[in-house]
């Protein structure tokens, strides 16, 4: 029997791609006919390896050539993605209602509410699809409509320093801020509202969300292999915008368990000249063992000479026979294959800007973290990881030093001195704090591979989501 063929949307980005992605395989497992539309430059740029079975499609953002960075503003960048998204999503569901396989779903990102527009021209079932987690979005649902942000149930009362930073510095990106409020202007004429958590994570507030909109947890969307292992071949993510190389694991696994920091601030981070020494000098200090990526681009902002005195070796390099001596020896890579790492026994730790793919990666592998966080839903995510699911420590600023650098979006926020790199890594590596973070990691990992396995709560909302979907398409 045909279970109905959905059509899904993401945001046009790493973080916002992947995990609808996943959704689409999961959903594929369990029978539907599943295709993801990334705009043309995103399809241009990634080398998607075809996910078996989800199909890929594509739709314009106005800007095939470049994509984003075409744009003259982030404003422009949206309103033209509205107007061409909207005009060939409305020719792609039409191509295959044409076809044998129709559309009868779309879920999209929440972040393109114009979507959900398409799909009510057409009649069809619509789901939001949230990237972010529920407290993130139940603070952009707050705000949206005239509510106060800071006092969400099952949180401690929110400081200014725990709201996603378009609160915290005002000004700081109107277009965005804009566009996150925007996700709630026609959310209540979707037909479904999933978002990437999972229940026993965010309990109060998914209870409480759902009183005004109801919330289906239908994460963590990692692939199968490292939670419930029901999907067949399903050990990546399958979009990756670097190249992939074996150096990380060949170096953890000379290590000894839960001896090495591993340091990725996720594909979007740009920190200043002044915060990379600072970071560098207190992994140094520290004298663990760290794996850290530093994209290209940012390599020029390192210490001088940081990669000689410690040693440091380079991905490029294939020998591992360095690694013993050396007090707080590092491994550097370009990219990481994160998942593989971080299920690697060798990491006690990740040193993360808390982004939730990263932030929910580390929480279903049973890793403790330290966050650093740069912007957007950052700051509230930290919040969670430090007091309410105790699984790691959120960093602290000194704001009495202001280093200004025109390219970095943290310069309001003063700058992470090395010492509090270094003592937010004894605490989290060694001792008795370090001790009970690691048995809240083991507890938030069981909890959710029991989420996504059979009849755990997000993979009972999947199948009321599919029963529903099929009597509708019926």
């Amino acid at each position: 029997m045909d279970k109905g063929h959905i059509l899904a949307i993401p945001y046009p980005s790493q973080g916002h791609i992947n995990p609808l992605l996943q959704f689409s395989k999961r959903l594929a497992s369990k029978g539907l006919k599943a295709t993801l539309a990334n705009t043309i430059f995103i399809s241009k740029s990634l080398p998607l390896k075809s996910s078996g079975s989800v199909q890929f499609d594509t739709i314009s953002d106005g800007y095939d050539e470049e994509g984003f960075a075409q744009a003259e503003s982030i404003a422009a960048y949206l309103a033209r993605m509205e107007a061409e998204g909207s005009r060939t999503l409305i020719e792609l569901i039409t191509k295959y209602n044409n076809s044998p396989h129709p559309i009868n779903c779309i879920i999209y990102d929440p972040f393109l509410p114009w979507a959900l527009d398409v799909a009510k021209q057409f009649g069809l079932a619509s789901a939001a699809f949230f990237t972010q987690t529920c407290t993130v979005n139940y603070i952009y649902y707050m705000q949206y409509h005239g509510g106060d942000a800071t006092s969400i149930p099952g949180l401690h009362m929110l400081e200014p320093q725990d709201l996603p930073s378009f609160f915290s510095v005002p000004g700081s990106y109107p277009a965005y801020l804009k566009m996150v409020l925007n996700q709630y202007s026609n959310l209540h004429e979707a037909d479904f509202i999933f978002a990437n958590s999972f229940y026993k994570l965010e309990q109060q507030v998914v209870d409480s969300m759902s009183k005004v909109c109801r919330m289906l947890t239908i994460g963590p969307t990692i692939p199968s292999t490292y939670l419930d292992n029901r999907i067949e071949d399903n050990k990546e993510y399958g979009v990756n915008l670097y190249k992939i190389d074996s150096v990380c694991s060949d170096w953890l696994n000379s290590k000894p368990p839960g001896s090495v920091i591993y340091v990725a601030f996720g594909s979007m981070a740009n920190l200043s000249h002044k915060q990379m020494e600072e970071l560098a000098l207190g992994l140094k200090g520290s004298g663990f063992y760290f794996l850290w990526v530093v994209r290209e681009s940012e390599k020029a902002k390192l210490p001088p000479k940081f990669i000689e005195e410690l040693e440091l070796e380079i991905s490029t390099s294939t020998s591992t026979s360095t690694s013993d001596g050396g007090k707080g020896k590092g491994l550097m890579v370009t990219w990481s294959p994160q998942l593989e790492v971080l299920s690697n026994e060798a990491v006690g730790c990740f040193f993360t800007h808390g982004g939730w793919n990263s932030t929910i990666e580390a929480l279903s592998l049973g890793v403790p973290m330290i966050v650093m966080p740069q912007w957007t839903d950052q700051p509230t995510n930290s919040k969670l990881v430090q007091d309410v699911w105790k699984v790691g420590v959120r960093v602290k600023v000194d704001h009495h030093h202001h280093y200004h650098d025109a390219n970095n979006i943290t310069d309001e926020n003063g700058i992470v001195a090395r010492e509090e790199i270094e003592s937010c890594i004894r605490k989290v590596m060694e001792g008795e704090t370090a001790i009970e973070m690691k048995k809240n990691a083991k507890k938030w990992k069981s909890l959710a591979i029991e989420a996504v396995s059979d009849g755990g709560t997000s993979d009972t909302d999947i199948h009321e989501f599919m029963s529903k979907l099929t009597t509708t398409a019926a």
